[in-house]
């Protein structure tokens, strides 16, 4: 276990974190997760160390809880529960790789948990606009689109706070890896240490326009939308004005 580099992949659900996993998976120097059984081939669901997120209600909601943000005080943060994690994780890893990859979106909460069970572990976290998460949610729940607005941007905010406490940490916005899914990659690749490799997978970069449209239908009645403007302005994205990307000063290059 001491031998191995883990990268765990965290977001919110919709956030792109299962299109960067399959993507990164199939590179030569990785192993990851692939025809495991449960959906989306999240880790989170092949272990019986920590609750999964349906535990608190799943998409949308398992941020509003407490108990979902993990560190490394957890009563659960055991050496014991390190072993027990990298054995069942170890049956759907191909252990003759360096580069093991792990992916389930509320890994956002339990970075510093992860950190202390794999001191050798790395973390790319991924961010997208709070509107288009919301709505491409609300397709499979029936939580409202505040709601899950509120519930984004309080697992962003949360993360921010361990943010500091990370020591290798890659920050990822949606928007810029669709827009040059390519040069993305490559950093990413740079990052962990690994050749770069041709990946060939399209990646539509128009998608959250759609839900953009349907917001501006939608925001007239929402009157959150001046006061939570500055929440998401942190992150790089406009309540007001969600076609436009703005620069987010913690995301610097990696820390």
């Amino acid at each position: 276990m001491g031998e191995k580099t883990f990268i765990f992949i965290g977001g919110v659900h919709k956030s792109g974190t299962s299109l960067l996993h399959e993507i990164l998976r199939s590179h030569p120097e990785i192993s990851g997760f692939s025809n495991t059984g449960v959906p989306e081939d999240e880790g989170q669901l092949l272990q019986s160390v920590y609750p999964p997120a349906f535990t608190y209600g799943g998409a949308g909601r398992f941020g509003f809880h407490e108990e979902s943000h993990m560190e490394e005080h957890h009563p659960l943060a055991t050496q014991e529960n390190a072993e027990a994690l990298f054995t069942q994780w170890g049956q759907y890893w191909d252990l003759n790789k360096h580069y093991l990859i792990e992916k389930s979106p509320p890994n956002i909460l339990k970075t510093r948990f992860l950190q202390h069970l794999f001191p050798n572990s790395r973390f790319i976290i991924l961010f997208r606009h709070p509107i288009a998460v919301a709505f491409a949610t609300r397709k499979w729940r029936t939580t409202s689109i505040p709601s899950l607005i509120d519930h984004t941007l309080r697992c962003y905010e949360s993360f921010l706070l361990d943010l500091p406490l990370l020591s290798g940490v890659h920050l990822l916005r949606y928007e810029e890896f669709v827009n040059d899914p390519q040069s993305t990659l490559q950093e990413i690749c740079s990052w962990i240490g690994i050749k770069p490799h041709s990946f060939r997978y399209e990646i539509t970069p128009h998608i959250n326009q759609a839900y953009f449209e349907q917001w501006s239908d939608y925001s007239g009645a929402f009157r959150k939308v001046h006061a939570w403007e500055e929440r998401a302005n942190v992150f790089g994205y406009s309540l007001l004005n969600p076609g436009q990307l703005l620069p987010a000063r913690f995301m610097i290059p990696d820390n």
